[in-house]
């Protein structure tokens, strides 16, 4: 039988949610303070806790941070009322499921919340929906816990707005913020604000009817109107005009917009998430961009990381591209120090397009060398020491390599020691990678339990993935 905790000052939403859950044969214990939820014993035995935000005499988010550290497996859910939903974020942020919106609308929605957190969840449930939209997390910490923070949004009423460089994977990440939502059967509609002109966003936006325009010949709805049950993407929404923006604001506060042509308004349902490469904060700055239209847009922030500060992760996609088509790419020692040394400016986008390039230009050369890349990714004194990516798999590069030795013990010929060492010292370390990597692949990225089933500190995987 499940153990909940509910804390709530207003005892009349404590009340309800006490009968709510022992309906479901829950055993429940209820308080209404954070002194009281100091006074509890015993609070590792809770499965689930429902914490409000705002208490008379706590912070919410400090009796988050208490029931993680006596608690850590008990799953939390914070209520809160609409003004404080940036601070239900950051609330999910230090280790909270999910959030509540109050006055609660839907009692189905409680009961399903408190089934799902009583439950075993796979922990890699955010990591499979993330592969089927098309998302490559790798093994980096923060895209994981970018994804993982996306997915306990993904169902929520919330504006959320993408920043990130160009190519990171801002398109990526919308879809899936839609695929793992409550709105995945409805309309998904993605526009790129800086793509088209300002007259006719506004028409694809906001629709027409017949004759408001010069070559408007017959009637026709906007994106937020296709999209009232679904999702609208607003790529590079720092590139949309003044006069646009004020209608954006509009939407946004009220849920109204005006067909181009008609005087009444109309109201959408549609969940917003907007992207920019750009930083807004700074074109607010620079007058570019409206400061209460970033208030609206910047209530949840999802950051995502350029490819040079995930480097481990290039070996692991080229390896899954090579896959994907049929290819097998093998790098000699120099090429791989370029990839992984290179800024990648482009990130995500131009290591996809620099491996269509080599696929094409040398698809029946056995290895791709340096004097093969671009000038761009070859500078003097780059390539002193060899990138840890491997230039096979692990297992046709371990068989290799075993080959070569047992030939060289075998055969007459003179053997040079020094070099013999010199390359199992390189092997040593290849072995070390692959197993490090394959682990973190099992953990979701987890770094420290990885580091616990491989035996070794986290320090030590961090010197070999070269991140000392």
């Amino acid at each position: 039988m499940a153990n909940i905790l509910i804390v709530d000052d207003e005892q009349e939403i404590g009340r309800f949610l006490t009968r709510l859950f022992q309906m479901k044969e829950m055993n429940v214990t209820y308080v209404d303070s954070g002194s009281a939820f100091d006074e509890l014993q015993g609070i590792e035995r809770f499965d689930a806790a429902f914490l409000d935000v705002r208490l008379p005499d706590r912070n919410g988010l400090d009796l988050l941070k208490e029931l993680k550290k006596q608690a850590p497996h008990c799953k939390a859910v914070v209520m809160t009322g609409y003004s404080t939903v940036k601070m239900a974020v950051e609330a999910i942020q230090l280790g909270a499921e999910d959030f509540l919106e109050k006055p609660f609308e839907d009692i189905q929605v409680i009961e399903e919340l408190a089934d799902h957190l009583t439950k075993r969840v796979d922990y890699e449930e955010y990591a499979q929906a993330a592969i089927e939209a098309g998302a490559f997390l790798g093994t980096s910490a923060k895209m994981h816990e970018l994804y993982r923070l996306a997915y306990k949004l993904a169902s929520k009423q919330v504006t959320i707005l993408i920043e990130g460089e160009t190519g990171t994977g801002k398109e990526v990440l919308a879809g899936f913020l839609h695929r793992a939502g409550s709105r995945s059967e409805q309309p998904y509609i993605g526009i790129n604000c800086g793509a088209i002109s300002e007259s006719l966003l506004e028409s694809e936006l906001f629709g027409h009817v017949k004759g408001a325009f010069t070559g408007a010949i017959f009637d026709r709805a906007g994106y937020f109107e296709v999209a009232t049950n679904g999702t609208l993407f607003l790529d590079e929404i720092a590139e949309a005009s003044h006069a646009t923006q004020v209608k954006l604001l509009r939407v946004l506060e009220t849920g109204e917009f005006f067909t181009i042509g008609d005087p009444a308004p109309k109201r959408t349902g549609a969940r917003i998430i907007a992207a920019s490469h750009s930083n807004l904060e700074r074109a607010v700055i620079e007058g570019a961009f409206r400061e209460d239209l970033l208030y609206r847009l910047d209530i949840v922030k999802l950051t995502i990381p350029p490819l040079r500060e995930r480097r481990q992760d290039i070996p692991h996609f080229i390896e899954l591209y090579s896959q994907k088509r049929g290819l097998a790419f093998s790098f000699s020692p120099e090429a791989a120090a370029a990839f992984m040394h290179y800024g990648w400016p482009g990130n995500m986008r131009e290591l996809v397009n620099m491996l269509q390039r080599l696929s094409v230009l040398y698809a029946d050369e056995p290895v791709i060398t340096i004097h093969m890349l671009p000038e761009k990714m070859v500078r003097p004194g780059t390539f002193q020491k060899t990138a840890s990516m491997p230039t096979r798999s692990f297992e046709s590069e371990w068989q290799r390599f075993s080959k070569q030795v047992t030939d060289l013990y075998n055969s007459d010929e003179p053997v040079g020691l020094d070099e013999l060492l010199q390359t199992m010292k390189r092997m040593e370390k290849q072995t070390a990678e692959a197993f490090i990597n394959k682990t973190l692949k099992e953990t979701a990225g987890n770094r420290e339990l990885a580091a616990k089933k491989l035996g070794v500190s986290k320090r030590k995987i961090r010197y070999y993935l070269n991140e000392k």
